[in-house]
């Protein structure tokens, strides 16, 4: 579902959500939540969680989930687009808000992240998930695949035209959309920093290989510059009260 570092990071966050509210559950806002694969794990946590998704399709998986789970009294879904978060979510009613592969794909990032930031708690946070620019151009590059590392370097989104997402981000450029939304940026890390390039060969013939790369992976995930070329980009940015 996540990598450990996204896991530790919102495993931490959930707890000073806690914490600030003297014990009662964390209120979660799922934006572009599809069918639950994060909503219905921090229900089973504990947490309320809404998600607004804009799919019947995944809402309906979502619904599945969270009943064979068990936690469909924790889960409240809204079928709407991000740019209409304003209109059916309260502001001030999140403690943590989801952004995982999101603002790639959204028209406008800068509205979405400023409909995030209304919607958040004093203290609140959110955590963006976002594909990564540089590591994008470095994998194309190493693949032999030139042509396409040098569309991603020349296009200013990032993108190549058969794709569906409408941009990718660098380190620079995401610490710019959340701060200029008037959130502080405390953790910026990335997500495969270094699974996507060890050979799958190495992983067949070593059978501790795989351990030994995801802790490779949690430790050097906030190091720059390995930070930079994980496969995607990891921020937490808090609301200051």
């Amino acid at each position: 579902m996540r990598s450990d570092a996204v896991r530790h990071a919102l495993d931490a966050e959930l707890a000073a959500a806690r914490g600030r509210r003297g014990g009662e559950p964390p209120r979660v806002l799922d934006v572009g939540g599809g069918s639950g694969v994060l909503a219905v794990p921090l229900a089973a946590l504990g947490c309320s969680v809404t998600v607004v998704e804009p799919n019947p399709d995944a809402l309906a998986t979502l619904f599945r989930r969270a009943e064979d789970a068990g936690v469909s009294d924790r889960i409240t879904a809204v079928q709407a687009d991000s740019d209409a978060l304003g209109q059916v979510v309260e502001p001030g009613s999140a403690d943590l808000v989801l952004a995982h592969g999101l603002l790639e794909v959204v028209d406008d990032p800068k509205n979405t992240v400023a409909a995030m930031v209304d919607s958040l708690a004093p203290a609140g946070a959110v955590s963006v998930l976002v594909a990564n620019r540089t590591a994008a151009l470095l994998h194309h590059a190493v693949a032999g695949r030139l042509a396409e590392a040098r569309r991603i370097a020349d296009d200013p989104a990032g993108r190549l035209p058969t794709e569906h997402l409408l941009r990718r981000f660098d380190t620079d450029g995401l610490t710019r959309l959340l701060t200029d939304a008037g959130l502080v940026v405390e953790l910026l890390q990335g997500q495969g920093v270094l699974t996507d390039l060890v050979p799958g060969s190495v992983l067949q013939h070593d059978a501790g290989a795989e351990q030994v790369l995801a802790e490779l992976d949690g430790r050097l995930a906030a190091t720059a510059p390995l930070r930079d070329i994980g496969t995607r980009l990891h921020a937490v940015a808090r609301r200051v009260p």
